[in-house]
C-alpha cells in the first residue's frame, strides 16, 4: 500500500504546525478516549507522532509514574511541544531507540502515514516483555465525502489507502503482539461550506495522499462541480467530513 514520500509528510506536518491546534478538533477527541484507555505504572511511555504534544499531559495524569518521550516525524511540531519533556526527532518505521527501551507505546492517529507493518514492527521491537500498544489509526471510510465529490470530476486519488480493521489486526499479529484487540468507530466533523472543509483538511496536514495525486490546481468548473457533489451529501450540521477509527490494544 503506497504513502507519500517521508520528505513530503515531514513538510505538510512542519506547515501545519501553526495552524494544526486550532483545526485538530475531532483529532483531540480521539486522542482524549485513546488516553483514557492506557495505565502503566512506572517505565517509559513511547508517544509516537506526538505532534505539538497535546497528549503528553494526559498520559502523565493517567501514568504519574513514567516517563514520556514525545518523537514526531516534524520538527515544527516538535518545537512547539509546551513544557520539559523528552523530544526526539524520529520516524516511526525506524525508530532510534535499542530493543525493549519502553513500557508502553502509544500513537494517535499517525500509523496511517506509514507502512504499518514496518511501524507495528518497530513498535514490537522496542517494547519490553509485557509491554502495551495503544493506537489509533484511520480505515477506508475515512475522509469518504472527499472520494464522494471528486468521483465525477477526475481520476486522481484525493485521500490515503487505509487498511481495513482485518488488516490492522494481521499486521499486529504478524508483528508479533499478542492479545490483538481491535475496534471500529466514528467521529464526523461538520463544514458550513467546501472550502471550509477542503481548508481544515489542509491545516491538520492531511493534504499530502502519495502517488496518484493529482499535480495540478484545479479548474474553477472542476471546484463548482466538487462542491455541488459534496452538497448532495449535506447534514443539519453543515458538510459532513468522517474519520473512520480503528483503535489497536496489544502487548508485546
Amino acid at each position: 500500500m503506497s504513502r507519500p514520500p517521508k520528505a513530503r509528510v515531514r513538510e505538510a506536518f512542519s506547515r501545519a504546525a501553526v495552524s494544526y491546534d486550532e483545526a485538530a478538533v475531532v483529532q483531540r477527541r480521539i486522542c482524549d478516549r485513546l488516553a483514557a484507555t492506557l495505565a502503566v505504572s512506572g517505565g517509559r511511555i513511547l508517544d509516537v507522532g506526538c505532534g505539538t504534544g497535546y497528549a503528553l499531559d494526559l498520559l502523565q495524569m493517567r501514568c504519574p509514574d513514567a516517563r514520556l518521550v514525545a518523537l514526531d516525524i516534524a520538527p515544527a511540531m516538535l518545537v512547539r511541544v509546551p513544557g520539559s519533556w523528552v523530544r526526539v526527532a524520529g520516524d516511526a518505521e525506524h525508530l532510534p531507540f535499542a530493543d525493549a527501551a519502553f513500557t508502553a507505546y502509544w500513537s494517535s492517529l499517525t500509523l496511517q502515514w506509514c507502512d504499518l507493518g514496518r511501524a507495528l514492527g518497530e513498535a514490537s521491537r522496542v517494547l519490553a516483555p509485557g509491554g502495551g500498544v495503544s493506537v489509533a489509526t484511520l480505515g477506508p471510510a475515512t475522509f469518504r465525502e472527499l472520494r464522494h465529490a471528486f468521483a465525477g470530476v477526475d481520476s486522481h486519488r484525493h485521500t490515503l489507502p487505509f487498511h481495513t480493521a482485518d488488516e490492522v489486526a494481521q499486521l499486529a499479529s504478524t508483528a508479533g503482539l499478542l492479545a490483538v484487540d481491535v475496534r471500529n468507530g466514528r467521529e464526523t466533523a461538520h463544514y458550513p461550506d467546501f472550502r471550509s472543509l477542503m481548508k481544515a483538511v489542509k491545516a491538520i496536514g492531511a493534504n499530502q495522499v502519495g502517488a496518484g495525486r493529482r499535480t495540478g490546481l484545479l479548474g474553477r468548473a472542476d471546484l463548482a462541480r466538487a462542491e455541488s457533489a459534496i452538497e448532495e451529501l449535506r447534514e443539519p450540521s453543515g458538510l459532513p467530513l468522517t474519520y473512520d477509527v480503528i483503535t489497536l490494544s496489544a502487548h508485546r
